[in-house]
C-alpha cells in the first residue's frame, strides 16, 4: 500500500468517525462525472489527491475545523461549495483590483471571519495556502499552511496545525508566489 494510500484510509476513518461543525453527516463521494464538471468549469485540473478526497470520502464534510468544503453544491452544509466560492473570489478581485484572487487557487475550507484554506491547483503536490483578508493589504493576506496536501491532512490528522489549541500562536510564512501569480492578473 503506497503512502497516499495510507494516508486516504486514515482520512477515511477519520471522516466517518467526527463531524465538523455545521455537518449533520458525511456526503456521498462524488462520481468521475462530478469531477470532470469542476474541472471542466474551473479551467484547470484538481491534484490528484484532493480529486481523490472528493472521489473516495465525501463531497465534504470532513477535515479541520468547518470541513471540506463541497466541490459543487451547497446542501448539506450551509458552506458556500468551493467552485462558486473560487468564481465569487475572482469577480471580487476583479471588483477591487487591490485584493487579487490568483487563478488556480481554489478555497477548500473555510475557517470562519472570511479565512480559507486553499489549494494551489497550479502545483502537483497542491500546496494549501491561508487566506487571511484580515490583513492591511493583499499582499500580506496569504501564508502558506503547508507545501502539500498530504502534509496539510497530516496535520490535521495528528493535532498538530496552526489552529491546533496547542499550537496557538504558530507562525505561517507568507507565501513568496503572491506578487507573481497576481500581476498578470487583468485590470477590470
Amino acid at each position: 500500500m503506497t503512502e497516499i494510500e495510507q494516508l486516504l484510509d486514515r482520512v477515511a476513518e477519520e471522516a466517518r468517525n467526527t463531524r465538523p461543525w455545521g455537518w449533520p453527516s458525511l456526503p456521498e463521494p462524488l462520481d468521475a462525472a462530478g469531477i470532470h464538471r469542476a474541472e471542466a468549469a474551473l479551467g484547470f485540473p484538481l491534484p490528484a489527491l484532493l480529486a481523490d478526497l472528493y472521489l473516495r470520502i465525501g463531497d465534504g464534510g470532513f477535515g479541520p475545523e468547518y470541513g471540506l468544503l463541497p466541490l459543487l453544491d451547497s446542501p448539506p452544509s450551509s458552506e458556500p461549495a468551493a467552485v462558486p466560492q473560487y468564481f465569487a473570489n475572482r469577480e471580487g478581485a476583479r471588483k477591487d483590483p487591490e485584493w487579487p484572487w490568483p487563478e488556480g487557487v481554489l478555497p477548500i475550507s473555510h475557517w470562519g471571519c472570511g479565512m480559507y484554506a486553499c489549494v494551489d491547483c497550479r502545483t502537483q503536490e497542491g500546496m494549501v495556502l491561508l487566506y487571511e483578508p484580515n490583513a492591511d493589504e493583499a499582499a500580506h493576506a496569504w501564508y502558506v499552511d503547508e507545501p502539500s496536501l498530504a502534509d496539510w491532512l497530516r496535520t490535521w490528522l495528528d493535532g498538530t496545525g496552526w489552529y491546533d489549541e496547542s499550537n496557538d500562536g504558530a507562525d505561517l510564512p507568507p507565501w513568496p508566489d503572491f506578487a507573481l501569480r497576481t500581476s498578470a492578473i487583468p485590470a477590470p
